[in-house]
Parts: C-alpha cells; sequence; structure tokens
C-alpha cells in the first residue's frame, strides 16, 4: 500500500506495509537517519519526530496511522539558506550535545515546547523533554540550550 507524507517539507510517498515503523521508513526508505532507535520500546525519546507538530516516538507508531500527516524529523530543523536552527545552535554553545544518541529527540521536543510558546522556566522545559533520557549531560545543559533559544526568540519575535 503507498502512503503519503511530507516529510521537512517535502511531499513524498512510500510503497510500505502499513505496519512498518514509522523510524524505519524514515531511517531505511528516506535515507533520514537523524531519528536514532534507542530502545524500540517508545521509553528513551532517541526516535522522537513531531507528527502534525505534536511530539511522538516513532518506533511506536505505524505508517498506516501517519497517511497524510506532516512530519518533522532533526534534518528538518536546519536550512541550506539559513543553516543551524536557533535551538540547534544553543545546543552547541551550551554544550548540551554530548554522544548524539538523545540529541535529535531533545532538539524535537524542545523544538515543540518552544512553537508552543509556553513560558520558558526550567521546570516548564524539564517537563517537555521528560520523554527523553540523556545518560550523558545531567539535563542541565539541554534546558540550558532551550531557554537560550527561548530568549533569542523572544528578543527578536521570530
Amino acid at each position: 500500500m503507498s502512503y503519503h507524507l511530507t516529510v521537512n517539507g517535502t511531499a513524498t510517498e512510500v510503497a510500505v506495509p502499513g505496519m512498518r515503523r514509522l523510524l524505519d521508513v524514515l531511517r531505511e526508505d528516506l535515507g533520514l537517519t537523524g531519528s536514532k532507535e534507542g530502545c524500540g520500546e517508545g521509553e528513551c525519546g532517541a526516535c522522537t519526530v513531531l507528527i502534525d507538530g505534536a511530539v511522538a516516538v516513532s518506533c511506536l507508531v505505524p505508517v498506516c496511522q501517519v497517511d497524510a500527516a506532516v512530519i518533522t524529523t532533526v534534518e528538518g530543523l536546519a536550512t541550506p539558506t539559513t543553516g543551524l536552527s536557533s535551538l540547534q545552535q544553543a545546543f552547541l554553545e551550551t554544550g548540551g550535545a554530548q554522544c548524539g544518541i538523545c540529541t535529535p529527540g531533545m532538539l524535537l521536543s524542545g523544538q515543540a515546547f518552544l512553537d508552543s510558546g509556553a513560558e520558558p522556566t526550567d521546570d516548564a522545559i524539564r517537563e517537555a523533554i521528560a520523554g527523553n533520557l540523556c545518560r550523558c549531560t545531567g539535563y542541565t545543559k539541554i534546558v540550558e540550550a532551550v531557554a537560550l533559544a527561548a530568549g533569542r526568540r523572544d528578543e527578536t519575535g521570530a
């Protein structure tokens, strides 16, 4: 069966079994390897993507459930014209990215938080990234990165 997706702004069609995991479609069929398989059980957040703007763990989502959906992966945060997103830049500046396994999920959870317009308190940011496990940073640098990006957004209005 064929499924129609818009991935990182590009409309695409994939002919795969309906129960194929979105994570596998992204990595193997579309070559978007930024999303990682950590646990395969939806517990670690390494495979986090945005589906129609909402945070989702792609290892638990069959592609049949996202027909006609808009999917954003970590590759979709940066653009060829503007380069790294504000959040990606903040991760680099604060040291929020360590080994890289959790980074895509943290970035997408952080981006969803920023897009929500919520007040960027440490507690609110920690709640927003709570579905992502990190074994390297202790979360402090990641929280700092999201707060930095939120502050820049507030300064520029973008």
